[in-house]
């Protein structure tokens, strides 16, 4: 099963990392910059369930055009149009494409531009974020990797990619109900990013603050509400499935949103929110806990000079 890694950041960087770790096949799909990074010094790998130096194997796009059995997207969704061109020289009839981005914007996209049947749902839930050095620095105890077939079937190829994804150091999961389970995160996310990158700080001093924790139930409500409104498959008592997750992972945990803005990187709000804002206008839904979240990103990009969107 060869596999090529779309970004070696953090997430690309970890869950790619940890399978080259096993000994499968994979190649990692970078920038130049990136690449003379990682001969320089390997993929470097520190966390709680194991620390690694790697040597990958590394493509510059364009390079050694061929189709792989695994494409793994771990890049932000503003990168995503320039992403759709490198891969294309590496998708097959056969290839099978898992983004790992947050959201669900970007799913019509990919499947646009290679077929819906080349596209799998995929999700993480990992806090990770590249030190200085450009090592990949794993900080808790969650690392998975969530996996499968948008309509549910369980065919030969995805069994292959089961078994090539099992018996790592980190969490690869096949679901047989990935829509929901992406849709669920999207949820889960857009309240952790929202509420952190509003108030500037880890989660646990947020919901100690009785407004904070208003406001991080106002977020999650607003949310449920206008996903729902499309009929996304959130399944039953998810907001307060979310309100006891939210306040049972660790209180220093951040977002990875936050995490880029306090690097002065760019961040996903229309992904995020500008998505969900568009649906909330078309569907009369009032937002307005959104609407801060989104202002506030939409100020930051604008003071850093990040003009999209």
């Amino acid at each position: 099963m060869r596999v090529l890694v779309v970004g070696a950041g953090a997430v690309g960087g970890y869950f790619g990392g940890r399978l080259l770790e096993k000994g499968e096949d994979v190649t990692f799909l970078v920038r130049n910059r990136r690449k003379e990074q990682l001969l320089k010094t390997g993929l470097v790998i520190k966390s709680q369930h194991g620390d690694a130096l790697l040597r990958p194997q590394l493509l510059v796009s364009g390079e050694q055009p061929e189709p792989y059995d695994v494409i793994l997207l771990s890049m932000k969704a503003y990168q995503l149009d320039a992403a759709i061109s490198d891969i294309a020289p590496y998708v097959g009839a056969d290839t099978l494409i898992i983004p790992l981005l947050n959201g669900m914007a970007h799913v019509e996209k990919l499947a646009h531009a290679f077929g819906k049947e080349t596209i799998l749902g995929g999700l993480c839930f990992v806090e990770a974020t590249l030190d200085q050095d450009g090592a990949v620095v794993q900080t808790s105890a969650i690392h998975d990797l969530v996996f499968g077939i948008r309509n549910g079937e369980q065919t030969e190829r995805i069994k292959r990619i089961t078994e090539a994804f099992s018996e790592t150091k980190s969490n690869f999961v096949l679901s047989d109900n990935i829509n929901q389970a992406m849709w669920q995160k999207y949820l889960f996310i857009t309240t952790l990013a929202g509420i952190t990158t509003l108030f500037r700080s880890p989660l646990g001093p947020i919901r100690d603050e009785s407004l904070g924790a208003l406001t991080m139930k106002q977020t999650l409500q607003e949310a449920e509400q206008i996903m729902r409104s499309i009929g996304a498959p959130l399944g039953e008592e998810i907001v307060e499935n979310n309100w006891d997750k939210l306040h049972s992972i660790e209180a220093t945990i951040k977002s990875s949103m936050q995490r880029d803005m306090e690097k002065g990187l760019p961040v996903e709000a229309d992904h995020f929110y500008g998505y969900l804002l568009n649906i909330a206008k078309e569907n009369g839904i009032a937002a307005p806990t959104l609407e801060k979240i989104y202002a506030n990103l939409k100020i930051y990009e604008r003071q850093m000079g990040f003009r999209w969107g």
